[in-house]
């Protein structure tokens, strides 16, 4: 408890994709968040990647999205993922990692694109390219169909269940 850990970030996106105003989305962010992870830097961190998915899903554009982030949450988003890459090391909080996952979709140019500037600067790469696809999921209409049936193929029943209850109602 007290956690301030990337993990709020890396399972926060439904909020993202489920909500339809700022104010419900930064509040259920924050209401999921906080059974896990209730130190003000993961409630941050997920409400900052909750909200960057909701800005992509309601139209806004890369520069707003990002100069959203930027003023409402105090991340630096004006660095490259060329610029971070160098030196990024693995890193499991959310000031160290949403920032990064928000750039490796803002210099994207896909979904994939988004995805893979995320794995590509290492560190905590899985949670890095989750964070990221949320967003990349959202702005760019959606996960390619063979990268989402190649998803779909692995998970077990009962989730595949989950994921397709909830893609029924919310999408």
């Amino acid at each position: 408890y007290n956690s301030w850990g990337n993990g709020s970030a890396m399972r926060v996106s439904p909020v993202g994709f489920v909500f339809s105003s700022e104010k419900d989305v930064l509040e259920q962010a924050k209401a999921a968040t906080a059974v896990t992870h209730n130190h003000p830097e993961g409630i941050k961190g997920a409400q900052a990647t909750a909200f960057a998915i909701f800005q992509a899903r309601t139209g806004a554009d890369k520069e707003q999205i990002r100069t959203h982030i930027s003023e409402r949450f105090n991340y630096d988003l004006s660095r490259t993922v060329d610029e971070i890459r160098p030196a990024y090391s693995f890193d499991i909080s959310c000031q160290g990692t949403v920032p990064e996952a928000i750039i490796s979709f803002l210099d994207s140019d896909s979904y994939e694109d988004a995805v893979r500037n995320a794995v590509s600067l290492g560190g905590d790469s899985d949670t890095l390219a989750c964070i990221t696809g949320g967003i990349a999921e959202s702005f760019y209409g959606g996960v390619p169909d063979d990268i989402r049936k190649k998803a779909l193929d692995r998970l077990p029943s009962d989730l595949l269940e989950i994921v397709n209850n909830f893609c029924q109602k919310y999408e």
